[in-house]
């Protein structure tokens, strides 16, 4: 249910030309989404504040495998568990959210 941000990193590397790689699903407000956000070109992206989830949830593709990450790695983790009663089977939290992201993969994204 958890994926290291240096897991992350290497799936996103393993990624041929053409191949779907996972939705990273920023579960943030909109005023976090503007300080810092993962840049990985190629991978569908989507900001769905955790607040919003509730009537937006259904959007998302069931069988598109989904990482989900917001700060630090708490209301990801919530919105993991809410997906997969919802039936969602290839959902995964981003340990330590965008945080550990920053620290581990790309210090050009602001720690906030």
């Amino acid at each position: 249910m958890q994926i290291s941000a240096l897991e992350l990193q290497a799936l996103c590397s393993q990624l041929t030309q053409g191949q779907a790689g996972p939705l990273l699903l920023d579960v943030r407000e909109p005023w976090e989404a503007a300080l810092a956000r993962i840049a990985l070109p190629g991978l569908p992206q989507r900001l769905m504040p955790m607040g919003q989830l509730g009537q937006g949830w259904e959007e998302l593709d069931p069988a598109q495998p989904v990482v989900c990450y917001c700060h630090h790695g708490v209301r990801s983790l919530q919105v993991v568990a809410f997906l997969r009663r919802q039936g969602f089977d290839s959902v995964y939290n981003l340990a330590g959210g965008i945080d550990a992201w920053s620290q581990d993969v790309d210090p050009s994204v602001p720690r906030y």
